[in-house]
């Protein structure tokens, strides 16, 4: 099993993002003796935004399509995602790889059979009949991007972390519990 694991937080250590993407990719390979661990950190080493030039280079879209499963972290800054998951995700949407195009016009994904958990972090709350509920465009994006490839993706969600400490706390590790419920 290949697990690409994909950080996009510029926190750091203070990454809450980072905290559950480690945690997944660690369940993940528990007891697979042979998987393999690509980290792609996109902070530490950035994509250039796409231009035409970099459109022809097929590197990252070769990693994501040899990768049996994904671990995304994604914090939500200003409603979305970063920019440098946005470079990323870029590369990977390429019709006749990932999509194509019917003649009817309609969308085939040809990336099914991945599995991808995405590890959101937010600092307020997003969800549901939140007043803030339509301002949240990084789940959704997320889901349709990867849905557009033929992939439904898995996610696990840390709300409120800019409210306060206890929150963060709270928020952090009911996450954690929700991790342990995705790796069986």
């Amino acid at each position: 099993m290949t697990i690409l694991h994909i950080d996009s937080s510029i926190t750091g250590e203070n990454s809450v993002s980072r905290v559950l993407t480690r945690r997944i990719v660690e369940q993940l390979s528990a007891g697979r003796e042979h998987a393999s661990i690509i980290h792609r950190d996109l902070v530490a080493d950035p994509l250039d935004h796409l231009t035409l030039g970099a459109f022809a280079d097929s590197s990252v879209l070769d990693e994501f399509l040899a990768a049996d499963a994904l671990v995304i972290g994604a914090p939500m800054y200003n409603f979305t995602l970063p920019s440098q998951l946005k470079a990323w995700l870029d590369r990977i949407l390429v019709a006749g790889r990932t999509f194509r195009y019917r003649e009817d016009g309609s969308v085939e994904g040809l990336a099914a059979g991945k599995r991808v958990i995405v590890a959101l972090s937010r600092g307020g709350f997003y969800r549901g009949d939140s007043p803030a509920a339509g301002l949240e465009h990084l789940e959704t994006y997320l889901a349709g991007a990867f849905g557009f490839i033929g992939i439904t993706p898995e996610f696990v969600a840390a709300d409120g972390i800019a409210i306060g400490p206890e929150q963060r706390q709270q928020s952090v590790a009911n996450a954690l519990g929700e991790v342990e419920r995705l790796a069986a």
